[in-house]
């Protein structure tokens, strides 16, 4: 066992009206131990907790829906928004980390204001998934034990308040992102192996696709790297303090290692989806996954599914407050001060819309929307500031990333555009 040193700043003690570059001499930087054994569980909470946010609800609805449609193509759309979404989070993890500061309060840097802009978009959207997360976790709790979906995204909320309320909030964050995590790849992989998939079939369209779907591929990078879920596990490296130039081997790993443990699960979920449509079932359109889940391995497929959905649900609550609350944080130094208590506040929030009024489709609908301008947002600021020495210091950006992210600003800001035009004229 042997010391890894990482250096964290406590600039919530100075207020939040310079949010230039951090050094030694301006902000007090203090400097924190880990074990590896530490360092290790750190690393791999943060790459979960991305993962997590965004293995949702959603996450799961979408790959069935588009598994239905596309059939063994969807392995090519899989593996391309692997590509991108590793793109996009790798500009922004590591520039985080060099800038040892936050997405917003970078976006400030590069523009007065537009960090403001970004924390609004993004608590906005954050707040709105995350009733959508409640009522995931209630409809799990409903499938595993016949209890009423409020009350069980009740008792969904109260647990992710728990884990807030604990001493060790980071270290009980982290390890139950990561167990909750591996539940679900491990359930979903039995599904996958009872359905008995085509995998040649699957592994042949993932390089040749007989159909290609540039909005599923959009829709997908979307779902797994939008909004505020690239930034939850960077976020929380910079709260650990793994931060600098001398720790990017670590924040690329990992985030690398986020997008591949969320991919792992769609691939898996892809698969088993695909043996149950190649079976010849139709899916429920009103429930597409607990259909695959229920045609593969009858009622205790079901069951199975209600404990996907529900780990889902609430490792989802978990990394949408988390996250937006970093995010609201940079509106006033209290809140950063109370941060624990405005995330309880945020879930208590997100459980009682949900319980009292149920979905809230519209707000759904227009978070969704705005969702798909929110990343080329905020990487298009990223990638500003990754060439201004003001942020970065003597930090050399590499070139292909630069270009790399911009093609995906560019990709996403068309679906952002779309989704807009197509979404909002269909509420009025």
């Amino acid at each position: 066992m042997f010391d890894v040193r990482f250096i964290t700043s406590s600039n919530h003690k100075h207020g939040f009206k310079d949010r230039g570059r951090l050094n030694v001499a301006e902000n007090d930087l203090q400097t924190k131990t880990y074990t590896s054994k530490q360092r290790l569980s750190v690393l791999m909470g943060a790459a979960f907790l991305m993962a997590t946010s965004a293995i949702g609800p959603g996450f799961l609805t979408q790959t069935a829906v588009f598994t239905e449609e596309l059939l063994a193509s969807f392995a090519f759309v899989i593996l391309v928004s692997i590509i991108l979404d590793i793109g996009a989070q790798l500009n922004i993890w590591r520039i985080i980390a060099v800038a040892r500061m936050k997405g917003q309060d970078i976006a400030n840097q590069v523009f007065p204001g537009l960090g403001y802009v970004v924390a609004f978009f993004i608590v906005l959207g954050g707040l709105a998934f995350n009733i959508g997360n409640v009522a995931g976790g209630g409809l799990g709790v409903n499938a595993l034990f016949g209890f009423d979906t409020r009350i069980g995204a009740v008792l969904t909320g109260i647990i992710c308040i728990g884990i807030f309320m604990s001493k060790e909030a980071g270290v009980a964050m982290d390890k139950i992102v990561r167990y909750l995590g591996a539940m679900m790849i491990l359930l979903t992989a039995y599904v996958m192996v009872v359905s008995n998939p085509p995998y040649a079939q699957a592994a042949i369209e993932t390089v040749a696709p007989i159909e290609l779907d540039l909005y599923a591929i959009i829709t997908v990078v979307g779902g797994t790297v939008g909004g505020y879920i690239t930034f939850a596990g960077g976020h929380r490296l910079l709260d650990a303090g793994i931060t600098g130039k001398e720790n990017l081997r670590y924040v690329t790993n990992t985030s690398i290692m986020g997008i591949i443990v969320a991919s792992i699960m769609r691939a898996i979920l892809f698969l088993a989806i695909l043996g149950v449509v190649y079976a010849g079932f139709n899916l429920n359109p009103d429930n597409p996954t607990a259909s695959v889940f229920y045609f593969a391995a009858g009622d205790v497929g079901l069951r199975l599914f209600g404990l996907v959905l529900w780990a889902a649900g609430i490792t989802s609550v978990v990394g949408a407050a988390y996250t937006s609350v970093t995010f609201l944080s940079t509106f006033h130094h209290s809140i950063e001060r109370n941060r624990r208590y405005w995330t309880i506040g945020f879930i208590i929030f997100s459980t009682g819309v949900f319980a009292l009024i149920g979905e809230p489709v519209l707000l759904l609908v227009l978070a969704g929307a705005f969702n798909g301008l929110i990343l080329p947002l905020t990487l298009g600021s990223i990638l500003l500031a990754a060439h201004k020495t003001k942020i970065v210091g003597d930090y050399k950006h590499p070139i292909w990333l630069t270009i790399f992210g911009a093609i995906v600003v560019l990709l996403m800001a068309y679906f952002g555009v779309y989704t807009l035009i197509t979404s909002i004229p269909d509420l009025i």
